[in-house]
């Protein structure tokens, strides 16, 4: 269980952190994103910064493993923000946040799994 542990959360910080990155940085792709969603530019930077929290968060989580799974948490609400920005303006172009919503969410099931309840 360590493995998959330390494997699902290592992927799902690479992906979020190359996503903050992305947003941080002033990439063409989340601003046509954002565009597409009519969401101003300027939360560019504020999306990156939710993203670049979660994904120290989860990496935090190994340490402190309450702090993984209220990042993970944190993540998950982002996420679901993200399709209800998506289907308001009737986008149907969801792959590329399926595979967001999934990894962070095994992130989120691993994590519980591992530590167990408290």
């Amino acid at each position: 269980m360590f493995i998959a542990y330390v494997t699902v959360t290592v992927l799902t910080a690479v992906f979020t952190g190359g996503c903050a990155y992305t947003y941080l940085t002033g990439h063409d792709y989340p601003k046509a994103m954002m565009t597409m969603k009519r969401i101003p530019h300027s939360w560019g930077p504020v999306l990156g910064g939710l993203l670049a929290a979660g994904t120290l968060g989860l990496l935090a989580g190994f340490a402190v493993p309450l702090l993984g799974v209220l990042a993970a948490i944190g993540l998950e609400l982002y996420f679901i923000l993200a399709l209800v920005a998506h289907l308001r303006v009737g986008s149907r172009k969801l792959t590329g946040w399926a595979v967001f919503f999934i990894t962070v969410t095994a992130a989120l099931v691993v994590n519980i799994a591992y530590h167990g309840s408290w």
